[in-house]
């Protein structure tokens, strides 16, 4: 039974240090800019063969269930990251418009629209209106010029367009309506990309209405930080909330599709204020620093102020701006802490219990920029951002290869063996030799026995005299 409890403990030691070595792997796992469209593609595709097979399963449902657009999400993002796909690989092109194809008959479906409003303008509001057309604009972009999809695209496109500007004319504000009386930025930003993208697919001239949309953009600013909004008025555009991570890293990944100049700005103003100052989670805070407030229905659950929704966004848009040592912290932090398993062609993280945010994650993971030109950004942090998972891992590690070693015996931790008997100190280890003269009988004989086993008799010496 001891040798059994050894055997487990030794055992432990080492499963505990395959684990660690894992997760030290996960943390140095390569940023989607340091891989190549093969690699990238490599990855992307258990991820979306989990989603495809969460979604087949219901998860859009169970996923509404805890989030406002959890439903929406699941299939748009799926439906983007098999684009981003596409365009990395020419083997895939047909597959990617296929599934991209079949997310966006949901999304433009009774179904895909019921949480929304028809009376807004546009219908259904600029949430709906501007990720809905976003990913038909991509699905036209990947498909050519002449993608069925062209058409309607260009409608939608005009559509979204006029609200912004009578939104503009009538009360000089940039944003649109998401659900009656409320507005927020974010929702905004993906719509005039939206609009934007449809222009240079379609040839529709957008250039001025991109140009006052951000000139009304910039006097509505956060006062505090200097960024878009969380939410504002809907009649005035003017903020209502400062600067909140859930929405602002949405704002950046579009706005970099707007004005790459004007994204990389805001980017690095962003990873200056929110990023997080919590050792070894190099993520994202839900509020600037200096600002401590409980998470809501928007951010859901923060841990220790950092939201693990907008860290995962925000790492696409640390892959659209160039942002290596971002993107490589965000990476990082992503595969160690979210415990990720793949097994049967599929990769999840959390058991998969959150497919939406397998999604999000997915979909940063496979991020390029659509329109615009490069940009290069390098807000950090440095590689010690490991050091307290070395430290940590360090400490869950020694206990358990000390109870390893005791149990294998090892000296100087494990008990030393006990001499043999007749061996110690003052003891010769060497058996008595027959012959020695300190274990001679006292007759002189050897003490050996005959074969009958009678001592033999000892041996008489000539007598000179005879």
């Amino acid at each position: 039974m001891r040798r059994l409890v050894r055997s487990l403990t030794v055992l432990l030691a080492l499963v505990l240090t395959s684990l660690a070595a894992i997760e030290v792997s996960r943390l140095h796992a390569s940023s989607p800019l340091a891989r190549t469209d093969a690699e990238i593609v490599a990855d992307a595709l258990p991820r979306l063969a989990f989603q495809r097979a969460a979604l087949d399963g219901g998860s859009a449902v169970r996923m509404q269930q805890l989030f406002p657009e959890g439903w929406f999400f699941s299939y748009t993002l799926y439906g983007l990251t098999w684009l981003d796909v596409g365009a990395r690989s020419a083997q895939l092109k047909e597959r990617a418009l296929a599934e991209a194809r079949w997310a966006l008959s949901h999304v433009d479906s009774e179904d895909g629209r019921a949480v929304f409003d028809a009376s807004l303008e546009p219908a259904y509001g600029v949430f709906y209106q501007g990720w809905a057309t976003w990913l038909r604009g991509g699905v036209v972009a990947l498909a050519g010029p002449g993608a069925p999809e062209r058409d309607r695209l260009a409608a939608d496109a005009d559509a979204l367009a006029g609200a912004f500007r009578r939104q503009l004319d009538t009360t000089g504000s940039p944003f649109l309506t998401a659900y009656p009386g409320q507005a927020w930025p974010c929702d905004s930003a993906v719509g005039i990309a939206a609009v934007r993208l449809a222009g240079t697919l379609t040839g529709a001239d957008r250039a001025g209405l991109i140009r006052d949309w951000l000139a009304a953009a910039d006097t509505r600013r956060d006062p505090a930080t200097g960024l878009l909004p969380h939410t504002v008025a809907p009649s005035t555009g003017q903020p209502t909330s400062g600067a909140r991570a859930t929405s602002q890293v949405m704002v950046l990944r579009f706005l970099r599709e707007v004005d790459p100049a004007v994204g990389a700005r805001d980017w690095a103003v962003f990873r200056e204020r929110f990023a997080s100052t919590v050792p070894g989670a190099p993520g994202v805070r839900e509020y600037p620093q200096g600002v401590e407030l409980a998470g809501d229905v928007d951010s859901g659950p923060l841990i220790w102020g950092l939201s693990t929704s907008a860290s995962a966004v925000a790492l696409g848009g640390a892959v659209v701006y160039g942002d290596g040592e971002a993107a490589a912290a965000l990476t990082g932090l992503a595969e160690a802490a979210g415990l990720a398993v793949q097994w049967d062609g599929e990769r999840r993280y959390l058991g998969g219990a959150l497919p939406v945010g397998d999604a999000f994650l997915a979909w940063s993971l496979a991020a390029r920029p659509w329109t615009g030109g490069d940009v290069t950004a390098a807000t950090g942090p440095s590689w010690t951002w490991r050091l307290p998972w070395y430290a940590g891992l360090t400490a869950l590690l020694a206990p358990a290869w000390l109870l390893g070693l005791v149990a294998a015996g090892i000296a100087p931790f494990g008990r030393a063996r006990r001499p043999r008997r007749g061996v110690g100190p003052g003891r010769d280890r060497t058996p008595p030799s027959p012959n020695d003269a300190a274990t001679r009988p006292a007759d002189g004989s050897t003490g050996r026995k005959t074969r009958t086993g009678a001592p033999k008799p000892p041996v008489r010496e000539p007598d000179p005299g005879h």
